[in-house]
């Protein structure tokens, strides 16, 4: 039998509360709003809190699974209490007669709990989640993210219980989202995300007894955006040329920077005399390199060794992003220990905690790449212990040095360069270079490379090869024409030795589909055997009969004849 009770809680201490001893217990003593002196027990520790008696009751009782169970009922009044209590009993009863089950009585115990309550305990279970393979968590802002989405997704579709949740709200609120000024638009891939959001959290009410069915199932598919024509962030890939000239510009800038030269500035509404009419050169890279030359014979030493080391290694940090595919993120969660350099085939050993699928990676190094790391390395004291291991005078290195330093504003820094190179930030299609676009470089070379396409998606580590081929292969980079070009030559009128004789070459292609030279007999073609069969015969054919013989070869075998119809398979 349940009961209704009104629990203990702890709270703050008021303001104006003195502590003092009361029958050999501590107390608080206070004057209330109305002037009333008032005093509680306070609760051991270092911060003591009042021990008060709740102002609403709770209920006690055991569910349907025998399970004790204590819900607040939000009453004051001991009778209203008790009515829930009732009506909390006769629910468990139904379960235990059979007259509803475990999954509806669950369902019923949650529908009075606001939407934000379920949305609040769906993002504590996120926030305590794995992430991706061997990821520890999921991304904390991944888990704002969601929160943010599900509480204006709510707010937007007036969801305030689980009863008022469906999809033709959310379907009402996305159309809302496209009908906004252009300006205050959405992308495709935004409202999607947030669809997916929608339909994980579904699915989540649903494993936790909170809903029977997910009404947000496929939500993105029914009601999703193509994402095709979005291309607010469509990147390029950089060609040979392009990537030779930043790595110029990234090695040389930070020292041609301090060696910019003065031009004037011509300027009608400026005195001659006012220093605003000088500046600075831009650096171009026609000119980056004896501006380097200046910098050099200006800089102190120390200064000068600074600067050449910070262009040395982001010329690296380029490399390495070009030459593997990694993302900024991966680079930048490297150390020292992840470089193999030593035994085989040199290579990056890429941690599943740091990969963004979740999944441990070996990537091959370049053997100029690797050269450049390995004495990157060696220059760098922090990076490997003291002591050796194995063959006389190796060095173990150290797994907390990281192997390059990514700086949080790259993008900025990769801006400048691209400006000093003299590579557009957006070509005339609007496709953009940003960190990002290194990798898809690195993909679309390899495609370009004649790789094939399976290598290629094992190389970029994607799910599909759809994503290798589609979204990260520039197609400007490969040689469309040139593979037109390597076509067979097709004779669509008569050839002039065709001509002359009345008779169309219907053989110019076969040597193409067909070599006769050096192959295997049963892949040779019909019209090839009858042509080889034929001799002095097919000679003395008419041409238009010989182009049938060439072309179509016409059948010899005599077909069987009876009661059942004429087939080719029963002739002799």
């Amino acid at each position: 039998m349940g009961h209704v009770f009104k629990p203990f809680v702890t709270r703050p201490l008021p303001a104006g509360s003195t502590l003092a001893m009361r029958a050999g217990k501590r107390v608080a003593v206070w004057t209330d709003d109305a002037g009333k002196k008032r005093q509680a027990a306070v609760t051991d520790g270092d911060t003591p809190r009042i021990r008060q008696r709740a102002s609403t009751y709770t209920a006690q009782y055991r569910d349907g699974s025998g399970i004790r169970r204590r819900v607040a009922t939000g009453c004051k009044s001991r009778d209203a209490a008790r009515s829930v209590l009732a009506d909390l009993e006769s629910r468990a009863e139904k379960v235990l007669s059979g007259i509803v089950t475990a999954a509806e009585e669950s369902v019923a115990e949650h529908a009075g709990t606001p939407v934000v309550e379920h949305v609040d305990a769906y993002v504590a279970v996120l926030a305590c989640k794995r992430g991706r393979g061997a990821k520890r968590t999921i991304a904390p802002a991944h888990v704002t993210n969601v929160a943010r989405t599900l509480r204006l997704a709510a707010d937007e579709c007036g969801f305030r219980r689980l009863r008022d949740l469906n999809r033709e709200a959310v379907e009402r609120w996305v159309r809302r989202l496209l009908d906004a000024p252009v300006e205050q638009r959405l992308a495709p891939r935004t409202i999607n995300a947030r669809l997916a959001a929608l339909t994980s959290w579904g699915n989540w009410l649903v494993e936790s007894g909170r809903l029977t069915a997910n009404p947000f199932a496929r939500l993105r598919k029914t009601a999703g955006l193509d994402e095709s024509d979005d291309v607010r962030r469509q990147r390029r890939a950089l060609t040979a040329d392009e990537l030779r000239r930043l790595l110029t510009v990234a090695r040389l800038r930070p020292v041609a920077e301090h060696g910019r030269a003065t031009v004037r500035v011509v300027d009608a509404d400026r005195p001659a005399k006012s220093r605003a009419t000088w500046r600075k050169a831009e650096l171009t890279f026609e000119t980056i390199a004896a501006a380097a030359e200046r910098g050099r014979s200006r800089l102190r030493a120390d200064v000068l060794e600074r600067l050449e080391r910070a262009g040395r290694e982001r010329a690296l940090l380029y490399a390495v992003l070009v030459t593997t595919g990694l993302r900024k993120g991966e680079l930048g969660a490297l150390t020292v220990a992840d470089v193999l350099l030593d035994g085989g085939r040199p290579a990056i050993l890429l941690k599943g905690a740091d990969a963004k699928n979740g999944q441990r990676a070996t990537l091959p190094l370049r053997g100029d790449v690797a050269d450049e790391l390995r004495e990157w390395i060696e220059e760098k004291p922090e990076a490997v212990c003291p002591q050796t291991v194995g063959v006389a005078g190796r060095v173990t290195p150290r797994a907390d040095v990281p192997l390059l330093d990514v700086p949080s504003g790259l993008i900025r820094i990769l801006d400048r360069d691209l400006a000093a190179a003299g590579i557009p930030k957006h070509d005339d299609r609007g496709f953009v270079v940003d960190v990002h676009a290194l990798r898809h470089t690195f993909a679309s070379h390899l495609v370009a490379a004649g790789v094939t396409p399976q290598v290629a998606q094992r190389a970029m580590r994607h799910s599909s090869l759809e994503l290798t081929l589609k979204h990260y292969t520039d197609p400007r980079l490969l040689d469309v024409a040139g593979a037109v070009e390597t076509l067979p030559a097709l004779s669509v009128g008569m050839t002039e030795a065709g001509r002359a004789t009345g008779t169309d070459d219907a053989r110019a292609v076969a040597p193409v589909v067909a070599p006769l030279a050096g192959r295997d007999r049963q892949n040779v073609s019909l019209s090839d055997r009858e042509h080889e069969k034929g001799g002095e015969a097919a000679a003395a054919l008419k041409p238009e009969k010989r182009r049938e013989t060439l072309a179509f070869p016409a059948k010899t075998e005599k077909r069987a004849k009876g009661l059942e119809p004429s087939t080719s398979s029963l002739g002799s």
